[in-house]
């Protein structure tokens, strides 16, 4: 198994359990205690876990929002996926609001050689696009400032909100922490949403970009009804009655 299988294979048995040892991972994985325990290490490192003694104790509690390391081992190909998409829905010369999370860091990701001008709203996506390529080509950068949410490393704040209300964006890709049909796009705080409300409000396109684990998650904070969003990029395929749904609402589904 390669050593990024076996950290999502990590990531994935401690979003189910609480705790795991080392010689339950040799046995689940197929390596050696000492790769095992390199491995923890890594991932501790990361802020997937935190070491204890003979294994190691999942961060997330009581089904709360994992941490960003957690989530970036998560559904990985589908990231790349969606990314892959989502790129081919902008066109050059766009002025468009990206938003956080592991998600919109995939799409940064395919976004760096693009002619675009790009408002990333977490520092991690801002590696990614500010990076001088081969090519010479990077896109245009707008910061939104505010505070930074340490792990996260993204914007917030009513600067950064109001950093952004301030511009016209050609297209929002918003990438919620839950989404559903009867309550539409939502997210894990406050703060986040009136963030990710304030991107899809300042934009004549909404793209949201969400991998099929986000459908019908839980969240507590309301961004915006379904009638918001004109194009969902995902992996899940949604139901026949899901489909009509969303045709009623003008809503066009990108499937990857």
């Amino acid at each position: 198994m390669r050593t990024v299988d076996r950290h999502r294979l990590i990531g994935e048995l401690l979003r189910k359990r609480e705790e795991i040892t080392v010689d339950e991972l040799v046995a689940e994985c197929g390596a050696s205690g000492a790769t095992i325990r390199r491995d923890l290490e890594i991932l501790a490192s990361h802020g997937v876990l935190r070491r204890v003694h003979g294994g190691a104790r999942s961060l997330v509690d009581r089904g709360d929002n994992p941490g960003y390391g957690q989530r970036e081992l998560e559904d990985q190909d589908a990231k790349e996926r969606i990314a892959v998409a989502v790129e081919r829905l902008l066109r050059d010369r766009d002025h468009v609001w990206l938003d956080s999370g592991s998600t919109a860091t995939e799409i940064a990701r395919r976004l760096a050689p693009r002619e675009l001008t790009i408002m990333p709203m977490s520092l991690r996506a801002v590696e990614f696009l500010a990076t001088d390529l081969p090519s010479g080509r990077r896109p245009g950068l707008l910061l939104a400032g505010g505070s930074l949410v340490p792990g996260e490393q993204s914007f917030r704040g009513p600067m950064a909100e109001a950093n952004i209300r301030s511009l016209r964006f050609d297209a929002a890709v918003v990438t919620p922490c839950a989404i559903n049909l009867k309550d539409g796009l939502l997210a894990h705080d406050l703060e986040d949403a009136a963030i990710k409300r304030a991107g899809l409000e300042s934009a004549g396109r909404v793209i949201v970009a969400c991998t099929g684990s986000k459908w019908n998650a839980q969240a507590v904070a309301l961004v915006a009804a379904m009638d918001a969003v004109d194009v969902i990029v995902t992996d899940r395929n949604p139901s026949t009655e899901e489909r009509t749904l969303l045709e009623n609402l003008s809503v066009e589904v990108v499937i990857v």
